[in-house]
């Protein structure tokens, strides 16, 4: 039989608890702030350094310490020291540290004739300008007249008094640049390459040539000084071709009036037309 006397019989007692009790460890907050404090100890340094520079500059172009004494000028063939410095707008006295050195170039540049231009300030007092000037080679027919610099770029509208002792390049206008730039540039340095060549020979040279005329089709043709002949000449080989003309020059020269043009774009010869 049952033993109905001990049902029951542990009733309000305590049962120990199954789960492992784990010891917790103190957090140590220094490892996590310490690393954290010394970098905002930095950027705050940094911070303080930049602002202690920022209110000394401040200071110091507030106090005009260093005023323009001078403006040097080098690099004017065409252009003269004084047209220069009236385009910088630095006058004496203005404060050196605060000319805007980027705009002072900028406004030298808006001159025609300046292909590049470096501006410099060195303490106490001078500001110097470095010019590099463009170069006519031709003077081009575009609807108006500009000159032609020796890297194949129109640059200057001609004005009255300008000097015209240039070749005359025709037969490229301002609406080639617009529908077809790429072509239109390249065909311009060629007529620059083609000038240079002219320049080299003594017999038929730059000097005997009245305008270069150039036609998408058939290249470039010359037309010489005396009595506008007509020299067929291409896009390529100027060197040979020229040296070819030269040995014959001369004498065909003779002949001029019974001339009605003269071929060189071939490899091996030279094609006179006779009227």
């Amino acid at each position: 039989m049952t033993d109905l006397r001990h049902i029951g019989s542990h009733k309000g007692k305590k049962v120990a608890s199954n789960k492992l009790k784990v010891k917790k460890e103190p957090v140590d907050l220094r490892k996590y702030l310490l690393p954290l404090m010394r970098v905002g100890s930095r950027a705050g340094l940094l911070i303080l350094i930049g602002g202690l520079l920022a209110a000394s500059m401040h200071a110091l172009s507030k106090a005009t310490t260093f005023p323009v004494q001078k403006v040097e000028v080098r690099g004017m063939q065409r252009l003269t020291h004084d047209e220069i410095v009236a385009l910088t707008g630095v006058t004496a006295g203005q404060n050196l540290l605060t000319l805007r050195l980027k705009t002072i170039g900028q406004q030298v540049s808006s001159n025609p004739w300046v292909a590049s231009v470096r501006v410099q300030r060195f303490f106490p007092g001078t500001v110097a300008v470095s010019i590099t000037e463009r170069h006519p080679v031709a003077v081009i027919n575009m609807g108006l007249l500009y000159y032609l610099d020796d890297k194949g770029e129109p640059f200057k509208p001609l004005n009255f008094g300008d000097s015209l002792d240039f070749p005359v390049v025709t037969g490229i206008v301002e609406d080639d640049l617009n529908s077809d730039p790429a072509a239109t540039k390249e065909a311009l340095k060629t007529a620059c390459d083609l000038i240079a060549a002219l320049k080299q020979h003594g017999s038929f040279i730059l000097a005997d040539v009245s305008e270069i005329h150039y036609d998408r089709g058939h290249g470039f043709t010359l037309y010489t000084t005396a009595g506008a002949l007509p020299v067929k000449i291409g896009t390529d080989d100027f060197d040979k071709k020229l040296q070819r003309f030269a040995r014959i020059y001369q004498n065909l020269m003779t002949q001029r009036p019974g001339l009605q043009y003269i071929d060189l774009d071939y490899s091996d010869r030279i094609v006179v037309k006779k009227g």
